[in-house]
């Protein structure tokens, strides 16, 4: 090639190229000239060409290198040839066990008793900084387990958190879960949406997140009671009976695991309640799950609202101090069993900190995080059993000796909160008032303790404890909503609406809460303050209810929701001809009901009524027909029986209702949105008698049938010369599905 090349360059011929050729081989030798000799030193040939590699050939190497980097940077990631995942947990890891050793060896220098070495502690060391005294703990003489604790039954549940990583609640269990039927029944999603096989003792049917619905107990009337009362057991259905719903007194919902929920699918109604503050008669867990990473729980002193910003500011960084000197020393280990409990590893976890307790029966903090994983595989199961184990370790935790002030705190609160959970309403009350003996001026046990007290239908012991809050801290707004809720139970309407007005006002935990705006309203409306719709619409916006008119509590969403209904609106048609086609055979059965004298008419007392004389005669209540009754109507029922979608809903009644002259029934609302009543004239006044729902006025005609959704405000005036007989019968919303029909609790 180099001599085609030459020729071309030179325009010489093959003769001269070797000559060429033989010249350059000659210099080589020794006789060259000084062109030649330049060329040489620089390590070319005197036709130009450069000696070593080509300088083509270096920039065509660095090109190939640099697209088989690419190529091969490709490929790993479009193979997926490493798990970068993986690689960072590793480093994750490393740089948690990393700071664990170090945390191990520099914890004895703790100087401010919060479980590790950190500035404070430096500054401390230093001089820079005075020590600060440590908080008070459990007395170690007491090495015995408390005695008060002794009787009860265990139960328990597990909230998360570890010393150093999650700043812990130590506060009301009442403010955020023990109401929070409404928040946790809050949602009737919570309930499972696909079956699952059961294991010992748990729930059959789970929901897809492990969640669990509150499920209710007790008896609601249709609107109105003043008490917070519920039965200790375990083995009847809770249920709500649906006149007494919380609107004034509401009954307790406990959830059990043994309970069989219902949680829709993502196409079906979500049934919610509202969140904070548990009925007056029904107290629910949050639906509560045990509280998530997110939902740390933090000292009470961060339970009230500050104005003070410096006082904020040293609030929002207090934290327990779970540990005591004996557990500083196995933090290390206490922490990497935690760690597999935030992980979700809850098995692995259990067997961790039974290892733990097994080792170190003596540390406190072991043993509490063998409570919480207890608590949380009880949620993952369902089971009471589980459960029931887990309350009796937090039970253990505070009889143990030396244990930290906080760490008592807690246990104690946590198993409180699972014995309500369970319907152990008065299991927890001896635990609260134990709290309250060994933390005396902690106010928001002392909170904690008038709603237990308002579980169990002791409004006068409540009403003593929010008293003595109040002298202490008479701008607790938790105190005073529910001060004012008892009032206004007490039929002290007046006196109860600065209470309630203010509480909410303050903003405090549990204050905002559907419950209290519905009695606050209700008591506005009964002295005839023109502002009651004002707090309605407040309530509305901030999520409590559907709309200003339509405010009942316990919902599935999506529903179709209007006042007034027609029969072919709601598609139980056949249900309306029967019911219009017997109304004479009805009737004549609830005359000789009347007629009997024998108390079978029962008298209306929830509190509805501003003046006159109502009464009812039941035959079926939630679903569950009353085969006595029945017996003074067996035809009506007989005919009823053929229709399930009013025998069957159970959130509803099936009754005779006799009113008469002079009788006005206070504007209310029923408890859910979830059914219809039907009412049908039997015995009706020319003239005087009629019913509100929302802004529309009816009245009712013999042998006919109105249908109306009571969830909407409704009111009633009984103005004639002689009784109104009516038969009212409630039906499912027709818009549930048949699963939801089944599962929905009970009201």
């Amino acid at each position: 090639m180099a001599p085609r090349k030459n020729a071309k360059g030179g325009g010489g011929n093959s003769n001269s190229s070797s000559s060429s050729s033989s010249g350059s081989g000659s210099s080589s030798g020794g006789s060259s000239s000084p062109g030649a000799r330049r060329d040489t030193k620089h390590g070319g040939h005197k036709n130009g060409r450069k000696g070593g590699l080509p300088g083509s050939s270096f920039f065509t190497w660095f090109m190939v290198i640099a697209l088989l980097g690419v190529w091969t940077s490709v490929a790993v990631v479009w193979f997926d040839l490493i798990d970068y995942e993986e690689v960072l947990a590793k480093a994750k890891d490393f740089r948690y066990n990393l700071s664990e050793v170090l945390q191990g060896k520099l914890g004895v220098y703790d100087a401010d008793g919060d479980g590790d070495f950190d500035v404070d502690d430096a500054k401390v060391l230093l001089g820079l900084k005075e020590r600060s005294a440590p908080k008070p703990t459990v007395p170690p003489e007491e090495p015995e387990p408390y005695p008060w604790l002794e009787e009860l039954v265990p139960e328990g549940a597990g909230s998360q958190h570890i010393e150093d990583e999650v700043q812990e609640e130590i506060h009301s269990p009442l403010h955020e879960t023990v109401y929070t039927e409404h928040e946790d029944f809050q949602q009737e999603e919570d309930g499972p949406a696909g079956e699952q096989q059961p294991e010992d003792d748990f729930l059959v049917g789970s929901d897809a997140d492990d969640r669990f619905e509150p499920l209710e107990a007790g008896t609601l009337q249709e609107e109105i009671e003043h008490s917070y009362t519920a039965e200790e057991t375990e083995s009847i259905e809770p249920v709500i009976d649906d006149e007494k719903r919380y609107h004034d007194a509401d009954d307790i919902t406990y959830q059990d695991y043994d309970q069989q929920v219902y949680e829709p699918s993502e196409n079906e109604g979500i049934e919610t309640s509202d969140n904070a503050v548990e009925d007056s008669h029904r107290i629910l867990e949050k639906v509560r799950v045990p509280p998530t990473e997110e939902q740390q729980e933090i000292p009470p002193e961060t339970n009230r609202k500050t104005d003070d910003p410096e006082q904020k500011e040293k609030v929002k960084k207090k934290k327990p101090k779970l540990l005591n000197k004996f557990d500083k020393t196995i933090k290390a280990e206490l922490d990497a069993a935690e760690k597999l409990r935030k992980r979700g590893k809850i098995e692995e976890a259990v067997a961790a900190f039974e290892g733990l307790v097994r080792k170190y029966p003596q540390s406190p903090r072991a043993r509490y995080g063998r409570a919480q994983c207890e608590d949380d595989l009880a949620e993952k199961r369902r089971s009471n059993d589980v459960l029931r184990r887990a309350i009796e370790t937090y039970q253990e935790v505070s009889s143990l000796p030396d244990v930290p002030a906080d760490l008592v705190k807690l246990s104690l609160k946590r198993r409180s909160e699972r014995q309500q959970f369970l319907g152990h309403m008065r299991g927890s009350l001896v635990t609260l008032q134990k709290l309250v003996h060994l933390f005396p001026d902690d106010t928001s046990l002392k909170n904690d303790l008038g709603v237990g007290y308002l579980l169990i239908g002791d409004n006068d012991n409540a009403k003593k404890v929010y008293e003595e809050v109040l002298n202490v801290t008479p701008h607790d707004g938790f105190a005073k909503v529910h001060y004012g809720f008892i009032l206004k139970a007490q039929n002290k309407i007046a006196e109860s609406i600065p209470y309630l007005k203010e509480g909410i006002e303050s903003g405090d935990p549990g204050t905002d809460d559907g419950r209290f705006y519905f009695h606050l309203g209700d008591a506005m409306q009964r002295v005839g303050n023109k502002e009651a719709y004002k707090w309605y619409e407040l309530g509305h916006k901030r999520g409590h209810f559907a709309s200003v008119w339509q405010r009942s509590l316990y919902n599935v969403n999506g529903l179709k929701a209007q006042p007034w209904w027609t029969p072919k609106e709601t598609g139980y048609t056949e249900l309306v001809k029967s019911l219009e086609r017997n109304w004479k055979l009805i009737r004549d059965e609830g005359l000789s009901v009347m007629d009997e004298a024998k108390g079978l008419f029962l008298p209306e007392d929830e509190n509805l009524r501003e003046k006159g004389d109502w009464s009812q005669f039941t035959l079926w209540q939630q679903g569950r027909k009353n085969e006595n009754a029945c017996k003074g109507a067996p035809k009506t029922c007989s005919l009823l029986d053929k229709f399930p979608e009013t025998t069957g809903c159970r959130r509803g009644q099936i009754k005779y209702s006799v009113m008469h002259p002079g009788t006005h029934v206070w504007p209310h609302t029923g408890p859910t949105n979830c059914r219809l009543r039907m009412h049908l004239g039997l015995v009706i006044p020319k003239e005087g008698c009629k019913i509100r729902c929302a802004n529309e006025t009816k009245t009712w005609e013999e042998g006919k049938v109105l249908i109306f959704d009571d969830s909407f405000e409704h009111e009633v005036w009984q103005d004639a010369s002689s009784f109104r007989l009516i038969f009212i019968v409630d039906v499912w919303h027709p818009e549930l599905t048949p699963q939801q029909r089944r599962s929905l609790p009970a009201i």
